[in-house]
């Protein structure tokens, strides 16, 4: 079974009062480049793996969407979306994604926002949403960028010159990485970027779009301590097809 950090009560409460909880999709730093991967949903039939407060089910719908399944192994997550949406489009349902069984070909659009870097058996579940996909949907999906989940410490450092550095070390080290993020004892997976895209091709993807995210300029003019995030990546975008 996956981590079920969110139930927490601290972890809750602190990720409740995050940006992008507050805010939804254009509450997300990334939701930009995010947007212009996602292929047309009208009358689409979609699945939201790790779907959180709802956001991206309830935009989905209002973009076309005829149906959406929204997946969370979250209790807590899936009251609030239960609480916030009212279109009986969408269909929320606990799940543990570790183990998650889809019917086959049930789906058009498979989509994930930072979810899946806390999942061990990638492997296993690459392969199930591709048996659920019908030939050509698409699969988009949003996980930390493995140079930021890979350190022991993932905190900025200084050099001998006082310059800001990422202290990457583990990187070829793949498995699991705790760290202390609103609660103690988080544990995501660390998979290296080509172990993910091999991962994926191996269970029939055909890889259609890899981004690694930094901000534009005028997203840093607007939000000036986005600047760090030119030092090193910390999400990965990836859009394949069926």
């Amino acid at each position: 079974m996956a981590q079920n950090i969110y139930d927490r009560p601290e972890f809750f409460a602190g990720y409740s009062g995050m940006r992008r909880s507050l805010h939804g999709l254009d509450g997300a730093s990334e939701w930009p480049a995010v947007r212009a991967l996602l292929p047309d949903l009208s009358g689409k039939r979609v699945v939201d793996l790790g779907c959180g407060f709802g956001w991206f089910s309830r935009f989905a719908v209002s973009q076309g969407a005829a149906s959406v399944l929204a997946l969370d192994i979250s209790a807590k997550m899936i009251a609030r979306a239960r609480a916030d949406t009212a279109d009986a489009a969408i269909t929320y349902e606990i799940a543990d994604l570790e183990h998650l069984t889809l019917a086959q070909a049930s789906f058009d659009f498979a989509y994930s926002s930072l979810a899946l870097h806390y999942i061990e058996d990638f492997a296993g579940l690459a392969a199930t949403v591709y048996r659920a996909l019908l030939p050509g949907s698409q699969f988009v999906f949003t996980i930390e960028h493995p140079i930021f989940m890979a350190p022991t410490n993932p905190a900025w450092a200084a050099d001998a010159e006082g310059r800001r550095i990422w202290p990457l070390d583990r990187y070829s080290v793949e498995g699991p990485r705790t760290t202390d993020w609103l609660a103690k004892g988080v544990v995501k997976q660390h998979r290296k970027l080509g172990t993910t895209l091999n991962t994926l091709i191996a269970a029939g993807f055909a890889i259609r779009h890899v981004e690694e995210w930094s901000p534009n300029e005028d997203e840093i003019h607007d939000n000036p301590d986005w600047a760090e995030e030119m030092d090193r990546p910390i999400f990965l975008l990836i859009a394949v097809q069926r």
